[in-house]
């Protein structure tokens, strides 16, 4: 039996939660969790982990130099990596609106980056 210690980021509690496997990588038991959010990302992290991938990418033309950026969703963890280094090279033009689709289908995730930030023209 396996036994996996994670600390639950589900909610601000922040519970420390026990999960167990079988030799088989089923999961026999969760413990530790005081709340539905916290046994429901314990199961997530040790069978399938996502995350949110935040960053940022050059704008020309507009009142600042860069935009916040995010994925519209979570994506892999094993594809964080790929998704930062595929945003290395992107430049948008001004005007930048919250929610402005930056990449699409970043990494072959399926999922976008969007626009966190609001970057007015430069006048």
């Amino acid at each position: 039996m396996k036994k996996t210690e994670l600390t639950c980021i589900g909610c601000p509690m922040g519970c420390a939660v026990t999960v167990e496997m079988d030799g088989a990588g089923e999961i026999t038991g969760v413990t530790g969790h005081t709340c539905k959010r916290g046994e429901d990302y314990a199961r997530k992290e040790v069978t399938d982990p996502t995350r949110i991938v935040t960053s940022t990418v050059k704008v020309e033309g507009g009142t600042l130099e860069m935009v916040s950026v995010k994925t519209k969703a979570d994506i892999p963890k094993d594809k964080m990596a790929e998704c930062v280094d595929s945003l290395r090279g992107v430049c948008v033009k001004a005007p930048v609106h919250i929610g402005d689709v930056i990449a699409a289908d970043i990494a072959g995730t399926g999922v976008d980056i969007v626009a966190t930030k609001e970057v007015p023209a430069f006048v």
